[in-house]
């Protein structure tokens, strides 16, 4: 399939304004495994890029010294699978500035999808979703950290997938997993067919 045929799709991991368990407005600390895990899967979805939003300058370092190692140091000679994931990652302040660069690189603004365990007025289902991702524009969907993206940021964008529901009442998965979840449903197989 060539990528005119694949759906335009971009992941943002977002680590600011997003809640603490307190639903105070806070920035989170990047987690490594999220770097790893997440560039791994957008890699087997081929997601266009990966960006790890955040603001922070010292946040902003740690993270560019892991990226580094496994796009140019020792890390990318000794495991190409994981270079080749990391080749996918893109370090940004901003989600207004992850919005510019898409807007650049395709001519129009992506739209915008945020994801969260609560539901909101536009939130949309993942059948819906995966239909308009067949539409050829540029989509980016995007994971909060912390307990999920501060309402007023949500509510802005342009459409909010449902939650992924479990069996149980529990209901908070960890960023890694909603992200291979929910690519998978966007972008995965039609093993319901």
């Amino acid at each position: 399939m060539t990528r005119e045929n694949k759906p335009n799709v971009y992941i943002g991991l977002l680590h600011y304004p997003v809640y603490n368990k307190r639903m105070e407005v806070i920035s989170t600390s990047v987690t490594n495994l999220d770097i790893h895990d997440i560039a791994r899967i957008a890699c087997t979805y081929e997601v266009r890029r990966y960006y790890v939003i955040h603001p922070l300058e010292t946040q902003r370092k740690l993270i560019q010294d892991i990226l580094d190692y496994w796009q140019q140091g020792y890390g990318a000679q000794y495991n190409e699978d994981r270079k080749t994931a990391f080749n996918k990652v893109v370090l940004i302040p901003g989600l207004e500035e992850t919005v510019e660069q898409i807007r650049r690189e395709n001519g129009v603004n992506p739209f915008v999808v945020t994801t969260d365990a609560r539901s909101y007025p536009n939130t949309v289902s993942y059948r819906e979703m995966r239909k308009r991702l067949a539409d050829g524009n540029p989509y980016l969907i995007l994971f909060g950290t912390g307990w999920g993206i501060e309402r007023e940021t949500m509510l802005r964008c342009d459409y909010i997938l449902e939650p992924v529901y479990g069996a149980g009442d529990y209901n908070h998965l960890s960023v890694r997993s909603a992200v291979a979840i929910i690519l998978d449903r966007l972008l995965g197989e039609k093993w319901w067919k």
